[in-house]
């Protein structure tokens, strides 16, 4: 087992009450890396986190690791009183309400400063703390429209596409996981903490990278382009004999080793693709005589032979393909956890190391109330009060 005294954020308590996926995602961040998190649920619990997935289930198992577990019902004074009592030893809390609700608890930002000044206090919503839509309840698909990312996913024509994943809880959490850490780095100067805000909009616009900054300075509305890149060309998928392959050769250099490859030599100087512009005039075109060409081989044939010739190219999985390809397996990505019921599980790894480490994951999710004894006892309770704060409904 790996030291947790080890990681780099093993002195940092964290305070975890999120649901769904973006304020999860963020505090999988911090405890990947050694971050003492506390997930604090309702007393009674629900069968899920709100992602319609079972406690036991791939998602909720993925998501949770590395955190103990305990009840708290934050909707009776009592509770927040508590809540507040725990807030005094911690270092970071990590909430995805909306903007009303945690003012309305008492446990926004200014309340929980004016105990715990020290305090790095993350939020994550669907579309700012303020503003016209600060009050709508926000989730993935929504902010992925709004965003701008549904009119750019698909084949051209189609009509808008949700991208696979849920993108906007993902990078939201990613991104407010480095605000948090920037906040706690800025505490080592100043000695104060700071109220880090992140949304599912604002990452989704962040997201949007090139496609954002083309409109922005060129005035130019991206369409949907399908498989192929909006500006490397070629670049997108082609069949061969036996499935399908990724190439992506934009750029002269890489555009003339791609025809070599595929014994298109005249293609190099053929005036409709002599050019990057002309290619992209010509895309669909260009497009099928490369296909012409690549169905006569299999996978297997082509992907070393392209890379080879110094051109990008590789395979299109199903997701059980992907985990057993060989450099796949040697990322050690898929990484092994004992849950003291559910047996070993697999869960994604931790996709940063630190030199040739990967780190190991700790803990399975916790279970329901799993460690209030250890931790309100922790706090100084007697076995005797924490029965009472049970039956009482307070934890």
């Amino acid at each position: 087992m790996q030291d947790l005294a080890a990681l780099p954020l093993s002195r940092f308590k964290v305070l975890d009450l999120t649901r769904a996926r973006a304020g999860p995602t963020c505090v999988r961040q911090l405890v990947d890396w050694g971050a003492e998190a506390v997930k604090i649920e309702m007393p009674g619990g629900r069968a899920g986190d709100g992602m319609g997935g079972a406690r036991d289930g791939f998602d909720f198992q993925n998501l949770h690791r590395n955190k103990q577990g305990i009840t708290l019902n934050l909707k009776c004074d009592e509770g927040v009183a508590l809540f507040k009592r725990m807030v005094a030893q911690a270092d970071v809390v990590v909430e995805n309400y909306r903007p009303d609700v945690k003012k309305r608890l008492g446990i926004d930002y200014e309340s929980i400063q004016a105990i715990n000044p020290r305090i790095v206090y993350g939020s994550i919503s669907g579309f700012g703390q303020d503003g016209p839509y600060k009050d709508r309840p926000g989730v993935d698909q929504i902010a992925q429209g709004i965003g701008g990312l549904m009119s750019i996913t698909g084949l051209p024509g189609q009509g808008p596409v949700r991208v696979g994943i849920p993108i906007t809880d993902l990078c939201a959490g990613i991104f407010l996981a480095q605000g948090i850490l920037v906040a706690l780095l800025d505490r080592e100067v100043t000695g104060k903490g700071r109220w880090v805000t992140t949304s599912l909009l604002e990452s989704m616009l962040s997201m949007l990278d090139f496609q954002a900054a083309r409109w922005l300075i060129k005035g130019e509305v991206p369409p949907q382009a399908g498989n192929n890149h909006p500006t490397a060309i070629p670049t997108g998928v082609f069949k061969t004999s036996d499935g399908h392959i990724n190439i992506a050769a934009g750029g002269g250099d890489m555009y003339r080793r791609l025809c070599n490859a595929l014994g298109l030599e005249a293609l190099i100087e053929d005036a409709r693709f002599r050019n990057q512009g002309a290619r992209q005039r010509n895309r669909d075109e260009l497009n099928a005589l490369i296909e012409q060409v690549t169905v006569h081989k299999t996978m297997a044939e082509w992907i070393p032979l392209l890379n080879k010739a110094g051109v990008p190219c590789g395979p299109i999985y199903t997701i059980d393909r992907t985990f057993a390809d060989e450099q796949v397996r040697h990322l050690d990505m898929a990484k092994p956890v004992r849950s003291a019921r559910l047996g070993e599980l697999k869960v994604v790894g931790h996709p940063v190391k630190f030199g040739d480490v990967r780190n190991e994951i700790r803990l399975a999710a916790p279970d329901l109330a799993q460690d209030n004894m250890a931790f309100y006892t922790g706090l100084g309770f007697s076995r005797e009060q924490i029965a009472d704060m049970e039956q009482r409904g307070i934890i």
